[in-house]
């Protein structure tokens, strides 16, 4: 897992990474970085010759679906930095919606899946320029070699919900907060030094009653800045404050900020809002599925607290299935609506449409 967590790093840092899948590597850049040109992958000796993004990115080019989670586009050696990162950053594509033909190479994506993956456990646009090591090169000698970072195909796709399985309780302290002066906070921390989390442990719950639980996936702009985008604020202290005037409660404060795509990539999907897409629509011009959180971190944390039969406060039933196929018997679902706003109408219109019970 730590090699995964390096070469998320690296990837950020706009430094190739090679990821290698059974016998075969690829070298991949961050299409985000192509801005700033090819070099990282030229300078190698490499030809950057091929481009994968989603198949959701690849549905608003136009692109023919290719059954596959990733599609490669064969790149020629004339096309410039911007034009690549065009193809997978949305700004501009109400100025130039149709940005075809393009060459599909119609082959199994290989490693080209998980790199993909990177980008998003990297919260940077899903999205990578790449090019294939000779079959018959040693991936790890090759890397080695450059100072560059390998990473398994395998461990990077099951890297999320494996870093979760290892999340364990490190600290906890008495925090006084304005809604519930009973509060104990207990930060949980992965193994590979990775995402931590957060449970705000209001009053004394006990295990052998089912315990009142909400999971809030953080949000920078409603719980901190009291946007009124959204209802996250809203959801944030009254669940606190319910959880207090019924006497107990855990609220598992989780970093899947923007349903898991990240802060920046959200304020990229709030820039498309504006321009009329809906939040779900918004998430996949950028090349993410509508929601990229998964409950394993939830799960675990609810079990290394004591708690495995609970009332769950939401109004989503994605999360009540999810927290259900991990093994917490959620015995009840409580609902968790707020009056909306005017400038959360559609949000919450959209929630709805998409089986959230408003």
């Amino acid at each position: 897992m730590r090699g995964v967590i390096r070469a998320i790093a690296d990837l950020r840092r706009g430094i190739p990474v090679v990821v290698q899948k059974s016998d075969r590597a690829i070298v991949v850049l961050a299409t985000e970085f192509a801005e700033v040109g090819l070099r990282p992958l030229t300078d190698l000796g490499l030809a950057p010759d091929h481009l994968a993004i989603t198949g959701q990115r690849a549905a608003v080019l136009n692109i023919p679906p290719t059954g596959e989670d990733a599609v490669v586009i064969a790149l020629s050696p004339h096309i410039d930095a911007a034009t690549i990162r065009s193809l997978a950053d949305p700004t501009s594509d109400l100025d130039h919606p149709m940005r075809g033909p393009f060459r599909v190479v119609q082959r199994e994506p290989g490693a080209a899946i998980e790199a993909l993956t990177l980008c998003k456990r990297a919260r940077v646009l899903p999205a990578v320029v790449f090019a294939e090591l000779p079959a018959d090169a040693n991936a790890a000698a090759w890397a080695a070699q450059r100072d560059l970072l390998i990473a398994d195909a395998e461990a990077i796709a099951g890297f999320e919900v494996e870093s979760a399985r290892t999340l364990t309780p490190i600290s906890g302290a008495h925090v006084p907060i304005a809604d519930a002066e009973d509060t104990r906070i207990v930060a949980f921390r992965p193994a590979d030094a990775g995402v931590e989390h957060v449970a705000v442990i209001v009053g004394t719950p006990h295990a052998d009653t089912p315990v009142l639980v909400r999971l809030h996936s953080e949000c920078f702009t409603g719980d901190l800045l009291a946007s009124l985008r959204c209802d996250c604020g809203d959801q944030l202290r009254g669940s606190i404050k319910l959880m207090h005037e019924v006497g107990a409660g855990v609220l598992l404060y989780l970093a899947q900020e923007g349903r898991g795509i990240g802060l920046i990539n959200k304020l990229r999907a709030y820039a498309l809002q504006d321009q009329g897409y809906d939040t779900m629509e918004a998430n996949r011009r950028l090349g993410f599925e509508d929601d990229e959180r998964i409950f394993q971190p939830a799960a675990e944390m609810l079990r290394h607290l004591g708690f495995t039969h609970i009332r769950l406060l939401t109004n989503n039933p994605d999360k009540v299935a999810g927290l259900t196929r991990l093994g917490i018997d959620v015995v009840e679902r409580v609902p968790h609506a707020f009056p909306p706003n005017n400038h959360n109408q559609h949000y919450l219109a959209t929630k709805a449409r998409h089986g959230h019970k408003l």
